[in-house]
Parts: structure tokens; sequence; C-alpha cells
């Protein structure tokens, strides 16, 4: 037997099992959109309207780097109009949709989720809201982003408990907020945290207690992208348990938070939640 070149072989079929080849097989290159009004998470991009950026951007990418794949990630209008393109199969992956039993026959959805949009009351420090769980909320008024997507079973709860007045974004929740016409808003821990900050109005508003909600934002692929096989969605769902473990997402997300706080700053029609 040659040895030597059994072991050249062996080099050779090692390559060839590498992850980066195996992607190149079938798929090289994925693109992406997701929603363009979800700061931290993701949203258009004000120096390069095309694209999007933020943290489920960001991680998006550095999966992709380390499957050997080619990303883009494009504007693709509203929610809406993000979830047809990726729905057709014109764009290959939605990287921040929350779980829809109703989309199933058209996307699969990745486990575990991107990210885990932890929603928070947020009152005033002088306010004089009582907040053990949910169920107190029932005695006040409230308001949250007419963008804001929660669970179904909180969001049941909340049209059957609360009382809530929709706003058009989370500048408008929160200055509801602070002119007193509401006594608490239900936003994002991140995106409120961003918010306060970026409006000035850390002194005056404060997070209470544990999150009453806790929606995942999913990658999911779609049926229709020429990317979507078993290789791909099990090497996703892999990279995304090991980023929480990384300590990636926190990192990300940080990042993430102070990159829209500062372009908040910035007199520019930037997207708001």
């Amino acid at each position: 037997m040659n040895f030597r070149r059994t072991g050249r072989a062996l080099v050779c079929l090692a390559a060839l099992m590498s992850p980066a080849v195996m992607a190149a097989g079938k798929c090289e290159r994925l693109v992406a959109t997701g929603s363009p009004d979800a700061p931290p998470y993701s949203w258009q991009d004000p120096q390069d309207p095309r694209h999007l950026i933020g943290a489920n951007v960001d991680l998006l990418r550095q999966v992709a780097t380390e499957l050997g794949l080619k990303l883009e990630v494009l504007h693709a209008g509203r929610r809406d109009q993000a979830l047809e393109e990726v729905r057709s199969g014109r764009m290959d992956l939605l990287l921040d949709t929350p779980m829809q039993v109703t989309q199933l026959d058209a996307l699969d959805y990745i486990h575990p989720a991107l990210q885990l949009n932890e929603y928070l009351v947020w009152t005033r420090h002088d306010g004089a809201v009582v907040f053990d769980g949910p169920a107190d909320l029932a005695r006040y008024q409230g308001t949250l982003s007419e963008r804001a997507r929660l669970t179904p079973a909180f969001e049941a709860f909340a049209k059957a408990q609360l009382k809530l007045v929709p706003a058009q974004n989370l500048t408008q929740a929160f200055q509801k907020l602070v002119l007193g016409q509401v006594d608490y808003v239900l936003a994002g821990r991140y995106s409120g945290m961003a918010m306060v900050q970026g409006l000035g109005m850390a002194n005056d508003l404060i997070a209470r207690g544990l999150p009453v909600d806790r929606p995942g934002l999913y990658l999911a692929v779609s049926h229709n992208s020429a990317c979507n096989d078993a290789w791909l969605r099990g090497q996703l769902a892999k990279k995304l348990t090991e980023l929480p473990i990384s300590g990636a997402s926190e990192t990300v997300l940080q990042r993430n938070v102070e990159r829209w706080k500062a372009q908040m700053l910035v007199p520019q029609d930037a997207p708001k939640q």
C-alpha cells in the first residue's frame, strides 16, 4: 500500500468535508432582509439606505463568515414587504421574525431564536404605579408602539385585561409618558434603554421589575430559497446555539444600542421602533 498517496487522499477528503467547501457546493451567497424599523436589532442604514444594519445583522454576518458564506442584508421595504420577498424566494433569509404558525408553509424557523426581545414596564421615577406582575397593570393607563411585536399569549392578555393606547412609534410612546398622558410604556429592554438615554430622559424614567413578555426574534429560511438544505439549517442552528454561550449576542447588542443612540443625536429622520 502506498501510504504517502493514501495520506494525500485523506487530506483532500478532509478539505472537501470542511464547512466552507460543503457550503460552496450548493450555495455560496445568502441574501437576507428584515425589519427596517426595529433598532437595535435591525434598521435601515441612514448612510446606505439599500442595506440594513443592527445587532441581528451583525450576528448573522458573523455566522455567515464562520460558515464560509457571503452575505448581503438588503432593505426590502416595510416588514410585510420583507416577509413577502423571503416567502417568494427572491431573498433567502428573514433575520428578525417572530414565530408565526401561519408562515410554517413558507418558512423554516431556525432554533434557538436569534434574540429574545424582553419587554419591560417603563414608568416615571415619581410615578405611583405599583407593579409586581402583569395583572397589576390593569388599573393603569399604558401605551406601546404600534410596531411592537408581542407573543400571541401576551397580546391576547393585553387586549383582554390592559388599557393600552397605541403610539405611532417608541418616541411618541415615551413622550406620552413624560407628559403624564399615560402611566407606563411597554417597550423592549434595549430599544427602551437607547430611546430613554438618547432623548435625555434617563433621570425621569425607569424600567420596573421583570420582563412581562419575551418574544423571540427568529432567523427564518424560505422554502423557495435555493440555499435551503439540511446542511445550512443544521449549521445555522449550531451557530445560534453557540452565540449566547460565547457572549457575542450581548456584546453585539450593546454595541448597536450605542450605535443607534449616536444616530438619534444626528438631525436626520432615522427610523424608530
